[in-house]
């Protein structure tokens, strides 16, 4: 096991770090503390040819040039105060209303212009981990109380790579972090469509014609996105006529660590298995991210071309009666874990 630094870029005057985990089985991650980012995941495949299955990029150059900004599909980052759609980019607590920045038409996304993503975290190693913290101010991004923020990412030698939120407000405030890493389990030499899909659930969230989540929980046992007992990507899109952006929601009332979802692909033979404290997860397919976007080395980016597994709390928790620890009390502790697995 390693952690090792390297320089990754310069941002507003100050050096941008990006720290290397490996294993012994060939595992590599790469993450900078510019938005606590994932930039890069190399994995064997059932060759044992090793390869990237990660979208991002090998400077940080590539996170500011012109096509990326402009779609803006959050390769990698650390997503917070609250991730997802918050509807009207507005919310009562404790009687009073706050306002946020519409940036997803009249809503909030993702923590709004500058979350967590956009932020320099300070950042310290250990043998297989790197932790990664941020002091987030009362009323950034509108959102209330100041906040002590750390999210630890821990690679193992049985191939898991483990990521740890932890966040301490001083008022109460809407939480919800998750990992915005795209994967792409054949080394992006095709798209996911023939990836398999497995979600441990008959649950998700009913959404708004605005994209936001009403509070209703759809049961969909038998239909067509249903994947509880696993189904080819590429097939639930035919019949849909449409990407995935499916919110599923799991029974965990005590948050505790459950495998929610299982991806493979035959083609590689990879596998990636994710478990998570959390009682939703967002199963996203890249259907809005620009097919212009590459890799320095020219990795092709884009629609379909990488999904993601965003573990996290109910989208539009703060405006949802009764969502389940959408709301971090003063001097409380939020904290949540999420394991990807990965197999050949």
């Amino acid at each position: 096991m390693s952690a090792k630094i390297s320089i990754f870029g310069n941002y507003q005057g100050e050096e941008i770090k990006q720290f290397l985990l490996k294993n012994e089985h060939g595992i590599e991650v790469k993450i900078t503390n510019y938005g606590a980012t994932i930039t890069s995941i190399t994995v064997p495949n059932k060759k044992g040819e090793i390869e990237n299955i990660a979208c991002g990029f090998d400077t940080l150059d590539g996170y500011f040039g012109k096509e990326y900004v402009e779609n803006s599909p959050y390769f990698g980052g650390t997503i917070g105060r609250y991730c997802s759609q918050i509807k009207d980019s507005k919310f009562t607590l404790n009687g009073k209303i706050y306002h946020l920045a519409k940036n997803c038409g009249e809503n909030n996304l993702h923590g709004g212009v500058l979350g967590f993503d956009k932020r320099i975290w300070k950042a310290e190693t250990f043998d297989n981990a790197v932790k990664m913290s941020l002091y987030s101010k009362d009323l950034e991004e509108g959102f209330p109380g100041n906040v002590e923020v750390s999210v630890t990412f821990t690679l193992s030698s049985n191939n898991e790579l483990r990521i740890d939120y932890s966040a301490k407000p001083d008022q109460d405030t809407p939480l919800s972090l998750t990992n915005h890493t795209y994967f792409n389990l054949n080394a992006f030499s095709s798209n996911v469509e023939n990836h398999n899909a497995k979600i441990n659930t008959t649950k998700r969230h009913k959404m708004d014609d605005t994209g936001a989540a009403t509070g209703a929980i759809e049961n969909i046992e038998g239909k067509i996105d249903d994947l509880s007992k696993g189904k080819s990507i590429g097939d639930v899109h035919t019949a849909m006529g449409d990407g995935f952006e499916h919110f599923y929601v799991f029974d965990n009332p005590d948050f505790k660590l459950q495998e929610v979802a299982q991806i493979t692909s035959d083609e590689s033979g990879r596998t990636l298995t994710v478990s998570s404290t959390e009682p939703c997860m967002l199963l996203y397919t890249g259907k809005y991210t620009s097919d212009a976007i590459k890799r320095e080395n020219g990795e092709q980016y884009g629609k379909y071309r990488g999904f993601c597994c965003e573990t996290h709390r109910y989208q539009n928790g703060p405006n949802i009666e009764n969502s389940p620890k959408s709301i971090t009390k003063a001097g409380e502790e939020f904290k949540s874990t999420t394991i990807f697995k990965f197999g050949w």
